[in-house]
């Protein structure tokens, strides 16, 4: 049995593993520099937490020396050995033996190597119509749709899914898998077909099938949004009474209550002073949010990257309020930009963070009962949220915080599961507020065509926008590298340091490898002494999907490889993790969500047709800050994607949990 060169972590590992994972990233920044950080298991991993000391590591070796025997047993590459105890726990070769098909939840094992491996193991006894294979199917099927978005699956799909590898009886097989547990089945209703006049006809439904995993996150998730919107109570002005009211001047004859609610209670803004704090708002977009957010535990925000004042002048106004205020971004890049949009003295300029540092850094401590003390809290970047991340941030908020969420709909979606923002504002379950500042100059023009499926030429006359043809991908490498070590440096004084390249993948003649080994080549030559890397090399760590770390190698030695984050700080690798790390001239388009450089060349190989959609087109070109050049050897690919070929949809429950709670 033989595995891709390139084997994608377990999905379960990759979503759960998300927010977490950066958060033991930036823990590890704050610490001495010595040392490398451990990847954090994923959550829901059925490996038991590991002791320290001699009989731990005895018996860790013990489970992968079992391991490796059955594994060899049934022709499966020993390489896999640690993944599985990492699975699987400490008895997994107990485990593989009793089910061979569990080899299927191993990174980069596809079924025609499970199956391998099960002939391998139980000779002429394995078979198509194994419930054991179909229980392994299942899961992996749901988990490739998973690593594509999709939160759940139609179960005609699945259906056929298994019929085509080869599964006896498939509707038998599935009605096994359902009462093992590990899937959970829904029933939704769908809009009645048009036409239809008839009161009394039932409407049409359809069947999801999820992981467990994912269905308690997107019922969390609606339990979560409900219980904000339920508990929010609007703030009276302390100075207003009812007519038949006189004002209480003794504070010895009020009600009593306890301690530190009572002090929050007493501190909030009334209607008048949330007014106030919107007619200070420096734009009537922001003024519009400032009010919208002063009436509802729960709102939306959508605009581009100019528009990312008015969440800070939402920051700004709360904090000067009094309220306890907060906002999160998706990077520490982001974060960094937030702050500088504040006026200069803001009561919020220290409430800024990333996403990972409130959910598990310690910057802000949380309240007994375990939520963060927050009255509001603005998180940007929202489209990057998965349904298992947006869980987790709604099971820490206490009951009555208001909540606005802020994004950019037009970019790409979370890299993990789900489409919370987009569900969220087509559910329309709360006030949304769509900003009216437009993104100015000649690269906000350009991508705000493509937001509306329109790719029209823009007027640049100080080159802010430069297309160039390549007449396939070997040419559009050399005119990238150009571009990036020569002529964006000489002509608009943007040094190579402060450049990315973004293409859509990493194989093919000009994907991510080709073009880094060619800046490389350009510009820091060398051995690759430490793990293919040399000191200065510029690279970019991803401890899990959707996380991406850009950095500088500074060194290497017994303890790792020692690098200098873009964001701030020092992160050692060790050199397992350092085996996942990639040069970082030139990343994808996810890789580069969250953040912005003052200079972006875009690379459009031959090959790119199959991964380009209006959604990566949109975020590739507005990674631009100044200049924006395109190599482009795509021929009409391009201009396809931008009016053809929206984000391919993914399928979900949170609207339906949103209606049926």
């Amino acid at each position: 049995m033989t595995t891709p060169e390139e084997s994608p972590a377990p999905a379960a590992e990759q979503h759960a593993g998300t927010v977490a994972a950066l958060a033991e990233a930036i823990r590890a920044v704050g610490r001495s520099g010595s040392g490398s950080p451990d990847e954090p298991p994923a959550p829901g991993s059925s490996a038991a937490p590991r002791a320290d000391g001699p009989t731990a590591d005895a018996q860790r070796q013990a489970a992968l020396t079992a391991v490796a025997e059955v594994l060899a047993a049934g022709g499966a590459p020993a390489q896999l050995a640690p993944a599985a105890v990492v699975a699987l726990g400490e008895d997994a070769a107990e485990q593989l033996r009793e089910d061979p098909w569990a080899v299927l939840s191993l990174p980069g094992v596809r079924p025609e190597h499970a199956d391998g491996f099960a002939r391998g193991l139980l000779g002429p006894k394995a078979q198509p119509g194994d419930p054991r294979r179909a229980q392994a199917l299942v899961a992996w099927l749901l988990e490739q749709a998973a690593l594509r978005g999709h939160s759940a699956q139609e179960l005609g799909e699945v259906s056929e899914a298994l019929r085509a590898q080869h599964v006896p009886d498939p509707a038998g097989a599935l009605q096994a898998v359902l009462e093992d547990g590990r899937v959970m089945p829904f029933q939704e209703e769908l809009p009645m077909p048009p036409g239809s006049h008839d009161e009394d006809e039932e409407p049409p439904v359809r069947t999801l099938l999820a992981l467990e995993r994912l269905a308690l996150a997107e019922e969390s998730l609606g339990e979560g949004l409900v219980r904000l919107l339920s508990t929010f109570a609007p703030d009276e002005d302390t100075n207003e009474f009812a007519p038949d009211e006189e004002p209480v001047e003794d504070a010895a004859e009020e009600t009593v209550e306890e301690g530190a609610a009572a002090e929050a209670r007493v501190q909030q803004p009334g209607p008048a002073a949330w007014e106030a704090a919107a007619e200070a708002a420096p734009s009537r977009s922001a003024q519009e949010l400032v009010r919208t957010a002063a009436g509802s535990g729960l709102v939306l925000h959508t605009g581009g990257e100019s528009a990312r004042a008015e969440p800070a002048a939402l920051l700004h106004a709360a904090a000067g309020l009094g309220l306890r205020a907060w906002a999160a971004t998706w990077t520490g890049q982001g974060r960094d930009a937030l702050a500088a949009l504040l006026p200069e003295g803001s009561p919020a300029a220290d409430r800024i963070g990333t996403l990972a540092e409130l959910l598990y850094g310690e910057r802000l401590p949380r309240a007994v009962d375990g939520t963060l003390p927050l009255d509001v809290l603005v998180v940007l970047d929202a489209p990057l949220l998965d349904v298992e991340t947006a869980a987790t941030l709604l099971e820490a908020l206490a009951d009555g915080t208001r909540l606005v969420l802020s994004g950019d709909p037009g970019g790409l979606w979370s890299a993990g599961p789900g489409r919370f923002f987009a569900d969220l504002l087509a559910a329309k379950a709360c006030p949304a507020v769509a900003s009216r500042t437009p993104d100015f100059g000649p690269i906000g023009e350009l991508v705000s065509g493509i937001g509306i499926g329109e790719l029209q030429p823009v007027d640049a006359p100080d080159k802010e926008v430069v297309i160039l043809t390549a007449k396939d991908g070997g040419e559009a490498v050399h005119r990238a590298v150009q571009l990036l070590t020569d002529s964006i440096p000489r002509a608009l004084s943007i040094p190579s340091e402060q450049t990315v390249l973004l293409t859509p993948g990493h194989g093919g003649p000009a994907g991510t490898r080709a073009l880094n080994a060619a800046a490389k080549a350009r510009l820091n030559p060398g051995p690759g002494r430490f793990g293919g890397f040399d000191p200065g090399d510029r690279v970019v760590h991803s401890p899990a999907l959707g996380v991406n770390l850009p950095g500088r190698v500074l060194d290497g030695d017994a303890a790792g490889l020692h690098l200098e984050l873009a964001d701030g700080g020092r992160l050692t690798l060790s050199p397992q993790q350092a085996a996942k790390l990639r040069h970082g001239w030139a990343m994808t388009a996810h890789q580069a969500v969250g953040r912005r450089w003052p200079a972006v060349v875009v690379v459009l190989p031959e090959d790119a047709a199959g991964q380009l959609t209006r959604q990566w087109v949109y975020t590739a070109f507005g990674r631009a800050e100044r200049h924006l050049s395109v190599v482009h050897a795509a021929g009409p690919a391009l201009a396809q994607a931008v009016a053809d070929r929206p984000a391919a949809d993914r399928t979900t429950r949170l609207r339906s949990v949103l209606t049926d709670q």
